[in-house]
This record gives structure tokens, sequence and C-alpha cells, in this order.
């Protein structure tokens, strides 16, 4: 028979879990409502705007951010060109995906009223094509009723030689005859974290 004493203890300790359960909850991140584009810039003048159709992450109880980007999923709205991408640029085969980590301030976020934004600079680490860069970006973050949503103020310019793709871009350059294509990139996102229990 389990006594009075051992029967609170439990109980506290029910109500432990679950409180810790609430503080834990993560947010998820809404890929239908995300997005992530990145510019390419051929022959000195022809630029053109580029997707990852397949995005992915959390943000953890403390703050902890992390994005997935499938390499795989990139949209130029030309199939062939998707392949080569895959194949010579980003090298799938191998390096099936990017990640994203950073940290925000959760405390402030969940503080905030929903439809209320606030700009941050938040330092981030991209892996890309078994190389990490440490980054910066420009951010202006909306609480919405369920989650938040996090928006590039301005591109982030990403550097081929950072991530050992200058060759790809070389052979891409190569295989549909053009002159040049820059190696200097700039990458816009919005994306939609929900919160989750």
């Amino acid at each position: 028979m389990i006594s009075k004493s051992l029967q609170a203890k439990l109980a506290a300790l029910s109500v432990a879990v679950l409180f810790t359960g609430i503080a834990q909850a993560h947010w998820e991140l809404d890929n239908d409502n995300s997005t992530l584009s990145f510019v390419t810039v051929k022959a000195e003048h022809v630029a053109e705007v580029h997707t990852f159709d397949m995005l992915s992450g959390i943000i953890d109880d403390v703050g902890d951010v992390e994005i997935t980007i499938e390499l795989a999923s990139v949209n130029t709205m030309i199939p062939i060109r998707n392949e080569r991408m895959q194949e010579m640029l980003f090298e799938t085969n191998m390096f099936p995906e990017a990640t994203v980590t950073g940290k925000i301030n959760l405390d402030l976020l969940t503080g905030l009223d929903a439809g209320t934004s606030y700009a941050r600079q938040i330092n981030f680490q991209l892996s890309l094509h078994g190389e990490a860069v440490d980054m910066a970006a420009d951010v202006q973050i909306t609480r919405t009723e369920h989650g938040a949503v996090f928006s590039t103020l301005k591109p982030i310019v990403v550097m081929s030689d950072s991530f050992a793709l200058t060759a790809g871009v070389e052979k891409l350059r190569e295989v549909a005859g053009l002159p040049s294509i820059s190696r200097a990139v700039p990458v816009s996102f919005t994306v939609v974290f929900e919160q989750s229990h």
C-alpha cells in the first residue's frame, strides 16, 4: 500500500514532469509557408531567382535554432538545370543537406503580443558542401498567434569560394556555354515557425 507521503511525492513529480513538458515545447518550421531563395547572375547581366522547396527545422526550449535545407529540392524552373546543380554544384550524392544553426532570445520572443515585430542581427553558422562558416543576418522577427515569422531585411551574400563550390560553378558555366557565372550569391528567406508541444 502506498503511503500518503509517497503519493504526495508522486503527484508532485507528475506535475513537475507536466510543466517540464510544457516548458520544453519546441517550435517547428512550416515548410509550406516558408521560402528560401537565391539569385544567380550569368553572362554579367542576367539575374535569375531560384528556390529550395524542402526546408525543415526547430527552435528548442532554450532558443537554439536548426534549419535543414534539402539541396536536391533546388528549383530553378528548368529540370535539366536542377539536375546539373544537384550533380555538379552541390554534389548531393555526398552532401545532401545544408544546415543553419544559431540562437535567438526566446524569452523576448514569447513575451511579445501577436503582430509585434522587432529587428535583430542574428549570428549563425552555415554548413554546406563540407564547409562550416560563421555568418550574420539582419532579420525582422514577427510574433504570430501560434509562432513567429523570420524574414531577412537584406540579402545574405554567400561566396562560392567559402564552401568549396567554385569548381562546381565553373562546371556549370562550361556545360551551359556561358561567359561567366557570379561567385557571389545573394540569399533571402522568410521562414515560419509554429509552436508545438
